[in-house]
C-alpha cells in the first residue's frame, strides 16, 4: 500500500491545505462534496492554468442552496502522489473563501484517507488494488451533473 501525507493549515478551522499543483494555493477538503469546485476568479483558471471550457451555465447544489457555474477541464491535476489526467472542475461565483478550490470526496474514491485535526495532517493511502492515476469526469446529462469515476456513475 502506497501512502503520502500533506500538512493541513493551522490557521483554518476546517481541513484546508496547500495544493502544490496550483502554485501553493489553498484548498478545502470537503468530505461531503461530490465534485471539485474552483471558487477563485474563473479567469485565473482559464488564463493561468490553461483550463478549457467544457460545459457552460450548469446549475448545481451547494453553498447553502443552488448556484450556477461552468465545467472546465485541466490537462492534468496532481495532488500528492495522485494524478488526475483530464481533470474536470466546476467553477462557482462564490469566491468569498480563504481558499481557491474545494477538493471533493469523490476524488478519493476507494482510497483510505484520514484527517488528523490534532496534528494538522492529511494521510492518503492507496490500496494495492487501486491506482494513483485517477479518472474523475463531470458530465451534463439533460441539465443534470453526473460524476463518473472510472466510467461508472457516482
Amino acid at each position: 500500500m502506497e501512502e503520502f501525507t500533506i500538512r493541513l493549515s493551522k490557521k483554518h478551522q476546517r481541513p484546508v491545505l496547500k495544493v502544490e499543483a496550483f502554485d501553493d494555493m489553498y484548498a478545502l477538503l470537503d468530505t461531503g462534496a461530490i465534485f471539485p469546485v474552483w471558487v477563485e476568479d474563473e479567469e485565473i483558471l482559464k488564463n493561468y492554468y490553461n483550463a478549457k471550457l467544457i460545459i457552460k451555465g450548469i446549475k448545481f447544489s451547494g453553498f447553502g442552496g443552488y448556484t450556477v457555474g461552468n465545467v472546465y477541464k485541466l490537462e492534468c491535476f496532481k495532488f500528492g502522489k495522485l494524478i488526475y489526467p483530464g481533470f474536470h472542475i466546476v467553477t462557482s461565483r462564490e469566491n468569498r473563501y480563504p481558499f481557491s478550490m474545494i477538493l471533493s470526496a469523490t476524488m478519493f474514491r476507494n482510497l483510505i484517507y484520514t484527517i488528523d485535526d490534532k496534528n494538522h495532517i492529511l494521510t492518503v493511502k492507496i490500496p494495492d488494488d487501486e491506482s494513483s492515476v485517477r479518472n474523475l469526469i463531470i458530465k451534463d446529462s439533460n441539465g443534470r451533473i453526473n460524476v463518473l469515476y472510472n466510467n461508472k456513475e457516482i
